[in-house]
């Protein structure tokens, strides 16, 4: 329910609901008296909800994940890469592959204990 709506606001113990289309509108004021005995249990000064259709706000700033920073690369960084590069014959391919083994290198992914290759 979560990734369809989004609390709006309380008026006079009503708390108004925005749902981001009609048919999960549709399911929810269908099932509006199980949600708010539901919303009542935690929050017993609403006594009622109110569902509309509207947008969404993104997900808050707050919340979302930070940019990664780029790592500078080091002199043995770009050696690599060209020698990575450099056992391609395609030119443009071998490009393509700088490119990607660049961006790997200056946006690296925290590792994980699943991950079953090696960072690049």
């Amino acid at each position: 329910m979560a990734r369809r709506s989004r609390p709006d606001g309380v008026t006079g113990g009503t708390l108004r609901v925005v749902v981001d289309n009609s048919p999960w509108l549709h399911e929810l004021t269908l099932r509006e008296a199980e949600l708010t005995a539901k919303v009542r249990e935690r929050f017993p000064e609403i006594r009622a909800l109110r569902f509309a259709l509207g947008t969404l706000e993104s997900e808050p700033a707050a919340q979302r994940a930070p940019a990664p920073r780029p790592v500078p690369l080091t002199p043995s960084d770009h050696a690599d890469i060209e020698a990575a590069a450099a056992a391609i014959r395609d030119e443009s391919v071998a490009d393509a592959a700088r490119r990607l083994i660049t961006t790997a290198r200056r946006f690296p992914r925290a590792k994980t204990a699943d991950r079953s290759r090696g960072a690049v």
